[in-house]
């Protein structure tokens, strides 16, 4: 049986380890914290998943592929950590994502509803319609419970017979398939697959050169009264302010009503304190506050810092590292929705020098997936 060593035991890691182990490879997954690791980009309460993506209509499409490895993963795990919600994008006017996104959609034949503001007002009246001169609602796409899942995987890859050892790498070598440790052990296998998160640009200089850590920050909110119900109904809110969105989500599952900025800002070290100051938080709070009607009434439970590891333009970096060696970086914030997905891609290109060579491209929303790269997906 062959081999794998996988660093990092984030959403990506755990799901190649999974899709590897699925394969019939024998897999230790190597992890610095605990599981779920809290300062991971992965672990929060939720994550969001919808077909919207502007212009990328490659990430739209995978959105149909990610959806049918949930549901394979989710059989696996005897769960389905996942709420529906649907997709309410805003804007103040047509051009740009939104617009990009309508175009995208409906050429894919995704269905989606264009709404006025006056209409928007009346079905969602905890928003203030001002500054909004465009809106766009799609009934498919939700919520996430990324704590939940990331925890149930773990479990459920202990139950296949992967091992975990908590540890700290310290190098790299893609070319033996070897890590070193802190400890100055070090461990070699048949495959390495470096899923390391914001940490990733550590071991690899030259994917330093494309992806960097960026600090942001989340406020989790509790509504007044009047908008409870309102909010644990509503979709998922994609705000696209020209003077710097937001975005939130839904109070789903017992969560909190979170909101978050969609700028990133590629600074800051993945070992920080993932504890927001109060001006990091007010400056979220400033961007959501004119969405909000009666804005003053919503009470900060809590803010927080995350990283996220970013590329210039948004795309995946998934990518073999000669033969022996897959790295997973570059996931910008929106990588997790197609956490299983990736895992099944990377497991059935390992040792598949064709497949291998495919993965980039389409990982990166640039091309369709070559047969085979998605098996039973």
């Amino acid at each position: 049986m062959p081999n794998a060593l996988v660093l990092g035991a984030g959403i990506m890691g755990l799901s190649t380890a999974w899709g590897l182990s699925r394969a019939g490879w024998s897999v230790t997954v190597v992890e610095q914290d605990e599981i779920p690791n809290p300062r991971g980009s992965s672990v929060d309460d939720h994550r969001l998943i919808r077909h919207a993506y502007g212009a990328q209509a490659g990430y739209m499409r995978m959105v149909d592929a990610a959806y049918a490895a949930w549901d394979t993963l989710f059989a696996d795990i005897g769960e389905r950590p996942y709420v529906q919600t649907g997709v309410l994008s805003v804007a103040a006017g047509p051009a740009g994502w939104l617009g990009e996104s309508r175009t995208a959609l409906r050429q894919g034949g995704y269905p989606c509803e264009d709404l006025d503001p006056a209409s928007l007002t009346v079905r969602y009246p905890m928003l203030h319609p001002t500054g909004i001169g465009d809106a766009l609602v799609m009934a498919q796409g939700g919520v996430l419970l990324a704590r939940r899942i990331v925890a149930a995987l773990a479990r459920h890859l202990a139950t296949r017979g992967v091992t975990f050892l908590r540890a700290r790498a310290v190098e790299a070598d893609p070319a033996r398939a070897r890590l070193v440790l802190e400890d100055g052990g070090t461990l070699e296998a048949d495959l390495l697959v470096l899923a390391a998160g914001p940490w990733a640009p550590r071991f690899l200089p030259g994917l330093a050169t494309r992806v960097v850590p960026s600090r942001q920050i989340i406020v989790y909110l509790e509504p007044p009264p009047a908008w409870q119900a309102a909010w644990q109904a509503a979709p998922m809110l994609l705000d696209l302010s020209e003077e710097g969105g937001f975005y939130a989500v839904p109070p789903v599952a017992g969560t909190p009503l979170k909101i978050g900025d969609h700028r990133f800002s590629r600074s800051g070290d993945a070992n920080d304190p993932r504890e927001a100051t109060a001006a990091e938080a007010e400056e979220i709070l400033a961007l959501a506050r004119p969405r909000l009607a009666d804005a003053g009434a919503y009470r900060v439970l809590n803010a927080r810092a995350c990283y996220y590891d970013v590329e210039a333009a948004e795309r995946f970096v998934v990518e073999p590292l000669g033969d022996k060696s897959f790295v997973m970086s570059g996931f910008s914030g929106h990588g997790f929705k197609f956490g299983a997905v990736l895992g099944r891609a990377v497991a059935a290109a390992a040792g598949n020098p064709a497949l291998a060579a495919a993965l980039p491209a389409w990982a990166a929303g640039e091309a369709a997936p070559a047969p085979g790269l998605l098996p039973e997906v």
